[in-house]
């Protein structure tokens, strides 16, 4: 409880020097120096997710296409092999 306590102060007190330091031109310019950096570094990491969601999107389209053809291939081989048999049974049976 006591780390808690002190944690919660931390950040209060963070808080408390972020605004005085808000206050003076000097310290606006330095906030506003890591705001321009937090801002890039987010916008780079959302980049690089759309761009690799992008990657994995094509890499799924490509294997449903795969998984169709290959459905359709043994749906065509099946159709034959029942087609065969069928004309065996029937000279079988001539």
């Amino acid at each position: 409880m006591k780390n808690v306590l002190w944690f919660l102060v931390g950040i209060a007190g963070g808080f408390v020097v972020a605004h005085l330091m808000n206050k003076d031109p000097r310290g606006h310019e330095i906030l506003a120096e890591v705001d321009a950096r937090i801002t890039e570094f987010t916008d780079r990491i959302g980049d690089a997710y759309r761009e690799q969601e992008a990657r994995m999107s094509g890499l799924v389209d490509d294997v449903k296409d795969a998984a169709a053809d290959a459905v359709e291939s043994a749906r065509a081989a099946a159709s034959d092999a029942v087609d065969t048999a069928a004309d065996a049974a029937k000279k079988l049976t001539d």
